[in-house]
């Protein structure tokens, strides 16, 4: 949204990597034993099944049609004098420090209704990151939501009565749980009470020994990224593979859950980093992420020219 060149490379095309199976562009509406069906009719049979349909968001589906949203974005942004960020978790904060990096001069305010900012790591890191925006003219509001159905020429309401001015606005706030789906489906019981999707230590979606589920919809108790997707993938193939290959079940291989490893980008250099025993902040862990947000690195592991 503040580059979109960077768009260019971060955007794929499921084709341009997956190129041995078949892709389907419509959602799955239901399972049944053995088959998933579509929302355009089509049956899948299956042997075994994955579920990893992680968060709701509702993006383009084309490559071009995400790269013209990205463009327009920006020039939304290159336009404002002043811009309202709602939502305090790793998206908004992100959006935050790269807009006060690369457009000093303009007026982000960031609203979050949260006690304090990326609530999903530990309190010292949260004050790292409100300091670090706050230094950077980023007015940080908390402990307040705002009211988006009733904009009247940038002017925004908080939850508390306060009055904003903006020119534009940008919604991160979290996304549903893509599990809604699956509550019609053979797999109703197996979802809690946070529509998460209940797995054993195999990755196996209790009650169904064919399927599995992985990513942001499991009910693994650990922080929801997409680095532990990926190690959640690794388990699963290697499991596949054993079953198919008429392994014995006790040999599959186990998943444990990740330890509470955070890594917040916070401009072009600089990021908090959350480690199990030390919280930093600065170009050390920006380092690490922020100069090429680990696009290079998923590109090559998808086999693409990084």
């Amino acid at each position: 949204m503040v580059e979109p060149s960077v768009a260019e490379r971060s955007v794929i095309d499921h084709g341009a990597y997956f190129t041995s199976g078949q892709i389907v562009c419509s959602a799955a509406v239901d399972i049944r034993d053995g088959e998933v069906l579509t929302a355009d009719g089509s049956r899948f049979p299956f042997d075994y099944l994955v579920i990893a349909t992680g968060h709701r968001d509702s993006v383009p589906r084309s490559r071009s049609e995400r790269l013209i949203q990205y463009k327009a974005e920006c020039d939304k942004i290159k336009s404002a004098n002043s811009i309202l960020i709602v939502g305090g978790g790793p998206t908004g904060v992100e959006l935050a420090g790269e807009i006060s990096v690369d457009f000093p001069d303009k007026k982000v305010t960031l609203v979050h209704r949260g006690s304090r900012l990326l609530e999903f790591i530990g309190p010292k890191a949260s004050q790292k990151t409100f300091d670090w925006l706050t230094t950077r003219r980023v007015e940080v509001i908390l402990e307040q939501s705002v009211d988006l159905t009733n904009v009247s020429d940038g002017t925004y309401q908080t939850s508390a009565g306060e009055t904003l001015k903006a020119d534009c606005h940008f919604l991160c706030t979290g996304k549903p749980i893509g599990s809604s789906w699956l509550r019609e489906t053979i797999l109703k019981d197996s979802l809690d009470n946070r529509g998460r999707l209940m797995v054993d230590e195999q990755l196996r979606v209790k009650g169904h020994n064919n399927v599995f589920a992985i990513g942001d919809i499991t009910d693994i108790p650990e922080l929801k990224q997409g680095y532990l997707a990926q190690r959640h993938a690794e388990v699963t193939v290697k499991n596949l593979k054993l079953l198919m290959t008429g392994g014995r079940e006790s040999k599959m291989a186990t998943y444990k859950p990740g330890s509470a490893i955070a890594l917040v980008s916070l401009g072009r250099k600089e990021a908090v980093a959350q480690f199990p025993l030390i919280t930093v902040i600065g170009c050390v862990p920006g380092m690490i992420k922020s100069g090429d947000l680990f696009v290079g690195k998923t590109r090559k592991q998808l086999g693409l020219n990084p």
